[in-house]
């Protein structure tokens, strides 16, 4: 959001937060709320417990120390919180702690070394071309036409499944991210969707026992951790992990960037005459608008974070979209400015769980970036729409009408 956006609501923010149950949503402003709110939480209260008994960590240096810290800030949500009655499956790997989350990572990193990433690229160029070859002449909406498709048809393309079912993945997607953890009945849609998509995929797993193919689900059907074979469960649900996170960040991170361009028209033609430019403004898209405002720790033992006191088995929100923002860090943190250096920003995560995905989404973002500017000699956000956004956990819009003209 623009900073002046900002700060129109600053004075409207609950100074500490202990008005609100829960933090603010993205919508219906696109996040300027919850963006002001963050603000003012760290600056006052960059550790908040909310009316559920959850913490909330909202600077740059207490995200990134409980990222580092996997001993006392374990990623198994699902386990330590259910008292070990559920376990998430092995393919699950942003639930999984040392020395599991290490093994996985290691069978799954084969499919995503620099090398064949950097394979992907002349094919993932053509795709591009495709879609945009689909799109209405003079307006479309970019989620719809390109942001959504070419993620999804990528991760399909790795894993193996039929590209044309990139449909149904995206309905998929779109029911999972739309799940409200407090509404029971949002939660038995997710579930519903969750088994959906595993028998799905089990014909495919089956498929690969019998005659492996190459791609991803042959490499883990014959993978071994610890001298077993992976399950069916642990198989299908990375391969879920991989259709839903690595599809919705480069989604969200392409749209995010138009929206960036787009309130900055002199940048916008200063990267459309030099191209070199396009990795440093995917990197500053990523420190101002992260796809994913927050992840998620729980505490093992009592911790002291920020010198506020957390029992053990505490949900801990840890707020990228503001460490992104800490002015401790970033100066003008709410200016767009891809000259910055953005080593330090928090988008993919750090530590042992950095994205394993973020290679490809870059240049997902950094193709589709370029195509979109070799073919329309204007590209604009439509001004007479109103946009959608998801909800509070991704930061981004749902739909993103352009009008646009060929070069």
């Amino acid at each position: 959001m623009a900073q002046q956006g900002i700060s129109d609501v600053l004075d409207s923010t609950p100074g500490a937060g202990r008005r609100l149950e829960r933090p603010p949503t993205v919508e219906p402003d696109g996040g300027v709320a919850l963006l002001a709110w963050a603000a003012r939480m760290r600056e006052d209260q960059p550790v908040w417990r909310d009316g559920s008994g959850h913490v909330h960590v909202f600077r740059h240096a207490d995200v990134q120390r409980i990222l580092a810290d996997t001993a006392t800030f374990s990623s198994d949500t699902v386990g330590r919180l259910s008292g070990g009655e559920k376990q998430a499956p092995r393919g699950t790997l942003l639930l999984l702690d040392p020395p599991l989350h290490g093994k996985m990572r290691r069978l799954v990193s084969r499919a995503f070394t620099p090398g064949l990433i950097t394979g992907l690229e002349p094919w993932i160029t053509e795709l591009t071309g495709q879609l945009l070859d689909a799109a209405p002449e003079n307006a479309f909406d970019l989620v719809d036409v390109l942001a959504n498709p070419l993620p999804v048809t990528v991760i399909a393309r790795m894993l193996g499944v039929p590209t044309e079912d990139r449909d149904r993945f995206q309905g998929w997607a779109d029911q999972l991210l739309s799940t409200d953890p407090d509404d029971p009945e949002s939660v038995r849609r997710m579930e519903e969707t969750a088994v959906a998509i595993s028998s799905y995929l089990q014909g495919f797993i089956e498929a690969r026992r019998e005659e492996p193919s190459g791609d991803l689900l042959s490499t883990l059907v014959g993978a071994e951790l610890d001298g077993e074979r992976l399950e069916d469960e642990d198989i299908a649900s990375f391969a879920t992990l991989l259709l839903l996170a690595g599809h919705i960040t480069t989604s969200v991170l392409v749209g995010n960037a138009l929206l960036c361009l787009d309130r900055d028209p002199e940048l916008l033609e200063r990267v459309r005459a030099d191209r070199s430019l396009i990795p440093a403004v995917i990197e500053e898209t990523l420190r101002l608008r992260p796809p994913f405002t927050r992840i998620e720790r729980v505490t093992t033992t009592a911790a002291t974070v920020a010198g506020t006191d957390v029992g053990p088995d505490t949900l801990v929100h840890l707020w990228l979209l503001s460490a992104n923002r800490d002015e401790r860090v970033f100066e003008d943190a709410d200016a767009f400015r891809p000259d910055r250096s953005n080593a330090r920003q928090a988008a993919f995560g750090h530590g042992i769980h950095y994205c394993i995905g973020a290679p490809l989404a870059r240049l997902e973002g950094r193709i589709a970036l370029d195509a979109l500017l070799d073919r329309y000699a204007r590209i604009g956000v439509d001004p007479a729409v109103r946009l959608t956004w998801h909800g509070t956990n991704v930061f981004g819009a749902r739909h993103l009408p352009l009008r646009v003209h060929h070069a």
